[in-house]
């Protein structure tokens, strides 16, 4: 059970970073200034997380995202909020609340401000990231290092992500990208695998498919082994990842949103 757990806790620490691997794209990196019309204010999505063990799929967590427009230092900004927990019945083994914001350029979807709260059965961690756009470099804790033009975190590029347009790119093709976390800069990729319609427990859906290359770390293999899909439609949110860990599985489900910009073309059905 410890190890199940321990698997459970390490994943909320990554499961910003796996809804990011969903949707990057080099081309559109390169431009600084990309109009959003994917995401609005006041908008919220919802996911539940399940880890398997012994072929037995467990209800773990939750994790939802929220975005309010706001004013950061003069600006518009997006403030979006990603909160990751156990459920209840797990909060008395492995307590787990994660927090993650981002506060985000309305017109050019770059971020200013990154923070990041762990609190993982007493383990606790506290990061702030500011980026200064014109010096190209990212202050947080642990000092202040240089990173590309039009770097993200892990969150804003979700939400730059989503505004990309897929249809350029032919089944198979390879798209790298970068990210910054934990004052360190990395280079990764996706392959698109094409468009499908994806059954889940929680609804029917015309996706975009894809496997992002994973690094090597505490619960992940490294290679092309997580699968994703997000909705074929201009909304492009994240509806199913799943991913095999050092022990078991771990699958993430769409289980409500509100407040979407777009028609929700993508989503055929949803399942109460």
């Amino acid at each position: 059970m410890r190890m199940i757990m321990n698997n459970i806790k390490n994943f909320f620490g990554f499961i910003f970073l796996l809804f990011f691997s969903v949707t990057i794209n080099a081309q559109d990196f390169t431009s600084c200034n990309l109009v959003n019309k994917s995401t609005q204010n006041k908008e919220q999505i919802t996911y539940k997380v399940y880890y398997t063990f012994a072929g037995a799929w467990i209800g773990a967590g939750v994790a939802t995202f929220t975005n309010k427009l706001e004013n950061y230092k003069g600006k518009p900004v997006y403030h979006i909020v990603g909160d990751g927990k156990t459920l209840r019945t797990y909060d008395w083994f492995f307590k787990v609340r994660d927090k993650y914001e981002s506060y985000i350029d309305t017109s050019t979807m770059l971020p200013y401000k990154f923070v990041r709260r762990v609190n993982e059965g007493g383990y606790k961690k506290f990061n702030i990231v500011n980026f200064n756009r014109k010096r190209n470099s990212a202050s947080s804790n642990d000092g202040v290092k240089k990173v590309p033009p039009c770097v993200q975190d892990v969150v804003s590029s979700i939400y730059y992500a989503r505004n990309i347009d897929f249809n350029k790119y032919k089944k198979g093709a390879k798209i790298p990208f970068s990210i910054f976390l934990d004052n360190k800069v990395y280079n990764i990729y996706i392959r698109y695998l094409g468009k499908v319609k994806l059954t889940t427990k929680h609804g029917v859906f015309m996706t975009i498919k894809f496997k992002p290359l994973l690094i090597d770390g505490t619960i992940f293999e490294g290679g092309e082994k997580m699968t994703v899909w997000i909705t074929d439609d201009d909304n492009k949110i994240p509806v199913h990842i799943e991913t095999p860990i050092l022990v078991g599985k771990v699958r993430i489900d769409l289980v409500k949103y509100k407040n979407l910009r777009n028609p929700t073309k993508g989503v055929l059905k949803m399942y109460k």
